[in-house]
């Protein structure tokens, strides 16, 4: 049965009553239980037996027990020993159970100076078993077993105690209990096992398991699920299931139904295992069949090869309407406008392009490269574009066709047409004004015009035309009168049926010889004054030039050299409960419901679950708790990080919701993030988020550890595994103590004199002097950077940790990762400086991250990438010991062992092939992530040079 979360065990005595022991939550297998007569018997071992069947009644219920009170003499060795006991295959330790009374020697008024108040347990393993002979140097003892609470009078106590014995290895053991003089009644004795039942968790199935330790188990994904590792899961000591590791997923076409995987329904389906649930089939598709992928498209109806399966099928668009010009006031220029289509097919990529062509007598040419348009013939979104540069008096047609995602699916085009023509002249202009002569220009490039230039001298009776017809757009006019006005006009020359009109009369007046003569000076001046600002821009110029040289350009100030430690330790209060109420919102421990463990800390197991407050609707959160038992100092030290916590608001720094110390069960209350740890996060996703998303994450761990130094606090601990991830793929900033770095952490540490250091991500600094900055900070973030764009690859391989000092000492540097923009790899170099006052700050890494994100153009140059060094290849040479006999065997060194099967199928089975195969060969394989053909191919060409610097050696 179940009683408050824990197994109860009820036990009969020879009267039909029942005595119910409660067990800790988890399963167990009695193997032995001794309610006395006539359930089981013991034998009685002593030259006297003095161990006796007593009938005994406790709180009202009578029992048998055994019972000895030989407190009067001295020197008192009195053995009961149970029957021989099975142990069961696999159980190597067990549980011993004992209910016993003990009367208080002080009850007997010192009339025994020899009595006790425990007696001892002792256990004899053997293969068969002995009967009656018992010999004492067989037994090994177990524990002395005291009472809690002693009997006084009438009302008997009862105490219970378990021990635990182990390890065991024979077929079977003994019992034996050791009277030395005490006044004691045993009840019970009850011999058991546990397990961790058989469950499914994560859609894992793992069976039931002995709690003898705590063990790793492996699981297995349920019907229709996968998971890219193999799920695993511990069993505690105690018959739990804590810390599952690894998660299945339901294939595409399946989904999650409590603990199993269902084909999705009808009308629904999934498209990929990452989609959690099945989803009605979008619009304008095919109802779908039972375990379905996808939704096939209705006739007419597309999808854009850019387009999820969950998007709805469109229908193309239509033409656009009411396509019309106006001529801009600027010569040459034309605005065409239109209205969107009246079927845009659903689709919100609607785009324009506009075709210009020359039409004369049903003859089309293309306009050529002389037309421009604004801000581009293809691509538009707005529903106008100005054209440029076009010729009066020529027919031009321009075509706009509309464009979405399925229109390469469509026959028919979804195009409008206008023809039109341009009628001006051009703007004239003079470029000198000289006593006789003109020197004007217009804006129009026809095959010929005419220039009417007429003489508008009032003080003269006659008028003068001087009409010029030129082939250029452009004239000098020489030997006319001096300050004299004169009327121009520029006239197209077109067809004799239309001849184009003339542009706007213009005056121009030469200059008097006086005033020729003051503007050369003026001129001079002019000059001179000219000369002398451009000398000063050049001195500004070297200036600005010198300084920039001289400061580096990502120059730290110098209070980033200075360990900062100026926000709110919580260290310092006297009283550091004083920081907790101060900076640490407390919260009501009825708003928080866990749900289930989602890791073990040091402190204790974490939880996901939700918390409901008051005016608030339910948030998911993450809930640390502290180990029962914990010291005072424990309680501070778990607090401290919720009192750092709570000075930090940011939207890159994981947000504390509050702590729950009112209560038994102390507990931090912080957001939940989806995704987990960045490293854990990343691995297996190598290929499937591109450079751009992945510096998108990078700005906002930058942007939360800039916050961070503006507050003058050092992290300390800066690495991928203390980056949470959200739903959104938005990074956040967490783990706020070194101190939880712990002596067996697989991430490794360097213990010092000073604490633990991590030394892959810490500067040589940090690490030589404990000197730790906002700029040690910096070079951490530069190893973040590195596991980021490898996805999770764990800083500098297996070297350990005294080989990577030595390494970084001797100026080595991790190298670029494989597709790593080489803008990315620079900043990284940069934060790895060794002299930290040359490392960026974070407000410099934030800005520069801001600028590649605004030019995505600029991540496509990727970094120089040695696989022999990047991905760590063992050498085939045998120089290191490691040679490749096998496909698998290589494939396992450069962590592509899931493709073994696919290799094998294709036939390749032996090296030689493997070095022969293309980029194609490897695709047909089965390999489609691009970063792991990437890897695949990286790996071939660095066996080809080192096989062809084994051949000139041999040579």
């Amino acid at each position: 049965m179940v009683l408050n979360g824990a197994f109860t065990v009820c036990l009969e005595s020879s009267l039909n009553h029942h005595l119910c022991l409660p067990m800790p939550f988890g399963s167990i297998s009695l193997i032995f239980v001794c309610r006395l007569y006539p359930v089981c018997s013991f034998l009685f071992f002593s030259s006297i037996p003095q161990w006796e069947i007593v009938q005994t009644v406790v709180n009202g219920t009578l029992f048998y027990s055994y019972s000895v009170c030989n407190i009067d003499s001295p020197e008192q060795d009195n053995w009961l020993r149970t029957t021989f006991i099975q142990r069961r295959p696999g159980i190597s330790r067990v549980s011993v159970e004992l209910r016993f009374v003990v009367r208080d020697c002080n009850t007997f008024d010192g009339a025994s100076v020899a009595c006790k108040e425990t007696f001892n347990l002792y256990i004899s393993e053997a293969d068969a078993d002995v009967g009656t002979n018992f010999r004492k140097g067989q037994f090994r003892k177990v524990a002395t077993i005291a009472s809690d609470e002693v009997t006084h009078g009438r009302v008997l106590k009862v105490n219970a105690e378990t021990r635990t014995v182990e390890p065991l290895s024979r077929r079977g053991f003994y019992l034996a209990f050791q009277d030395m003089g005490a006044c004691v009644a045993l009840l019970s004795a009850r011999v058991y096992y546990k397990t961790c039942p058989s469950t499914v968790q994560s859609l894992a199935e793992f069976p039931e398991t002995v709690a003898d330790a705590l063990k790793e188990v492996e699981g297995v994904c349920v019907e229709n699920a996968i998971s890219p590792a193999t799920p695993r899961n511990y069993c505690s000591a105690d018959g739990e299931w804590v810390v599952p590791v690894g998660q299945c997923q339901c294939l595409a076409g399946y989904e999650s139904t409590g603990d199993s995987c269902q084909a999705c329904k009808p009308g629904y389906f999934k498209p990929s295992i990452q989609s959690k649930f099945c989803q009605v089939c979008p619009d304008n598709t095919k109802p779908s069949e039972a375990g379905a992928t996808e939704c096939q498209c209705e006739e007419g109806f597309y999808r854009s090869p850019s387009d999820p399966p969950t998007s709805p099928c469109s229908a193309p668009p239509s033409a656009p309407r009411d396509l019309s010009s106006s001529a801009l006031s600027a010569e040459g220029r034309l605005q065409l406008s239109w209205s969107p289509p009246l079927v845009t097919g659903g689709r919100s990529d609607l785009t324009y392009s506009v075709v210009c062509e020359h039409c004369n007598g049903g003859q089309c040419v293309p306009c050529g490269d002389k037309i421009r348009f604004e801000p581009g013939p293809a691509g538009l979104q707005d529903t106008l574009v100005v054209v440029t540069d076009l010729d009066a008096h020529l027919n031009y047609t321009f075509t706009v066709e509309a464009h979405s995602g399925v229109s390469q699916f469509s026959t028919e085009k979804a195009a409008a047409s206008l023809t039109t023509a341009l009628d001006y002249t051009g703007e004239l202009r003079r470029h000198k004004a000289m006593p006789q002569i003109l020197a004007l220009s217009w804006t129009l490039s026809p095959d010929s015009s005419t220039l009417v230039l007429q003489d508008d001298d009032g003080e003269r009776d006659v008028t003068t035309y001087t009409v010029l017809i030129l082939e250029k757009n452009s004239v000098q006019i020489a030997d006319l009168t001096p300050d004299t006005t004169y009327i121009v006009r520029v006239q197209v020359l077109g067809s004799e049926v239309n001849p184009g009109s003339h542009s706007v009369e213009h005056e121009f007046q030469t200059s008097p010889l006086a005033e020729s003569q003051i503007q050369n000076k003026s001129t001079l001046v002019m000059g001179a004054v000219f000369g002398i600002m451009v000398i000063l821009l050049v001195v500004v110029a070297v200036l600005l030039l010198r300084r920039r040289k001289d400061s580096h350009v990502f120059g730290p100030t110098l209070d980033q050299l200075k360990p900062l430690k100026t926000y709110v330790d919580p260290h310092m209060y006297e009283d550091p409960n004083i920081a907790i109420q101060k900076f640490v919102t407390e919260i009501d421990p009825s708003a928080i419901s866990k749900q289930k463990v989602i890791g073990v800390g040091e402190f204790g197991e974490v939880f996901r679950g939700v918390m409901k407050a008051r005016g608030r609707a339910e948030v998911d959160v993450a809930i640390k708790t502290l180990k029962p038992g914990y010291s005072e100092k424990q309680r501070l030290d778990f607090l401290s990080e919720a009192s750092i916590m709570g000075q930090f608001s940011h939207p890159n720094i994981i947000r504390l919701e509050g702590v729950v110390t009112k209560f038994k069960h102390i507990m931090i209350v912080t957001e939940y993030m989806d995704n987990g740890a960045l490293d854990t996060y990343l691995k297996g996703r190598d290929g499937e988020i591109p450079p751009y998303q992945l510096v998108g994450m990078l700005r906002g761990i930058a942007a939360g550890m800039q916050y961070l130094s503006d507050m003058s606090y050092v992290h300390r601990d800066l690495a991928a595994r203390n980056i949470l991830v959200n739903s959104n793929l938005e990074c956040k900033v967490s783990d706020f103590g070194l101190s939880r770095v712990l002596e067996d952490d697989d991430e490794g540490t360097y213990t010092t004199r000073g604490g633990k250091i991590p030394i892959r991500w810490t500067a040589p600094e940090a690490i030589a002097y404990r000197k730790f900055t906002s700029a040690s900070d910096v070079w951490s973030f530069g190893i973040v950077m590195w596991e980021v764009m490898a996805f999770g690859e764990r800083p500098y391989w297996d070297m350990s940790n005294h080989e990577v000092m030595k390494t970084i000492n001797e100026a080595f540097r991790l190298p670029a990762p494989m597709d790593c923009p080489s803008a990315i790899y620079q900043l990284m170099l940069q934060c790895w400086q060794h002299d930290r006052s040359k490392r960026p700050r974070f407000l410099d890494i934030v800005n520069f991250l801001d600028k590649l994100l605004r030019s995505p153009e600029s991540l496509k140059t990727i970094a120089d990438f040695d696989p022999r060094v990047s991905i760590r290849l063992p050498s085939t040479s045998g120089c290191d010991g490691t040679v490749f006999r096998t496909v698998p065997e290589w494939l396992e060194s450069i962590r592509m062992s899931q493709y073994s099967e696919s290799f094998a199928r294709a036939g390749i089975t032996s090296m030689e092939q493997v070095l022969s195969l293309r980029h194609e060969d490897i695709r047909n394989i089965g390999v489609r992530l691009p970063g792991h053909l990437k890897r695949i191919a990286y790996s071939i060409l660095g066996l080809k040079d080192e096989t062809s610097s084994l051949s000139v050696f041999a040579v």
